[in-house]
């Protein structure tokens, strides 16, 4: 059994490029394993990255047992940027070994909680509604390329996903503060062109017409087209997808 000063200057092995790979694909398809309302996805967090962790501080060893149990903490964000924390997190190991142990679990706990709000807004909100939006209306009017675009969004996201643990390790802690500003640029961004692109489908999908007329005397005015259309065209659409909203 090692003590806590032996394990502190515990030599670890570097990981190469194949070690990250292999972490990356079983977060990618695996994240959600173990899922548990204690701890949440700290059991996927750390099946993806255990090979990682045992060729860095060995099979059976005391300080494997002491890095999992640091990793084993509370860990819930979005699955879109998760890679990124995790990449960080085997950066600063394979760089400083368990010197880095209080570091990682600082940024896992600082990270977390801003990437899930971001990740799950950007990725799972707003680019699906504004590409879902063009795919439902051009798949309403019989083109297979709405079908193609959707599968497309899918790809790229996929695509994204695998590339950020790699990027992650190789900048390691200066990514933090440059993701930071870039994410939320990003997701103001793609947030008013959504509001744009929906607002431009709305008059074409919500189909709704007001048939009523007011008569005043010989003259007889259509409350749609006279009226309301007059003050702001498709203002009837507009109205009930506000008050769905």
């Amino acid at each position: 059994m090692m003590n806590s000063s032996e394990i502190s200057h515990f030599k670890h092995q570097t990981l190469t490029k194949e070690d990250l790979r292999r972490v990356n694909l079983r977060y990618m398809f695996g994240g959600q394993l173990g899922w548990n309302y204690e701890r949440m996805m700290n059991v996927a967090y750390v099946h993806a990255i255990l090979p990682a962790m045992i060729k860095m501080y060995g099979d059976d060893s005391d300080v494997l047992r002491d890095m999992l149990q640091m990793e084993m903490q509370f860990y819930n964000t979005s699955p879109f940027l998760s890679a990124i924390i995790t990449g960080m997190d085997l950066s600063l190991q394979n760089e400083s070994g368990t010197k880095s142990k209080e570091a990682v679990a600082a940024i896992k706990t600082g990270l977390m909680g801003p990437f899930a709000a971001v990740g799950d807004s950007l990725f799972g909100a707003v680019i699906p509604t504004i590409l879902g939006s063009l795919a439902a209306y051009m798949g309403m009017k019989g083109n297979p390329i709405g079908v193609i675009i959707w599968l497309l969004c899918a790809i790229v996201i996929l695509g994204l996903r695998y590339f950020e643990l790699p990027i992650a390790y190789r900048e390691g802690k200066k990514l933090v503060s440059n993701v930071g500003n870039l994410l939320n640029n990003l997701t103001d961004a793609a947030t008013l062109l959504g509001v744009f692109v929906i607002g431009g489908l709305i008059p074409t999908v919500v189909n709704v017409i007001v048939p009523f007329k007011l008569t005043i005397g010989k003259k007889s005015l259509a409350i749609q087209a006279d009226m309301l259309d007059q003050i702001l065209p498709a203002l009837v659409p507009i109205a009930l997808v506000a008050l769905a909203y």
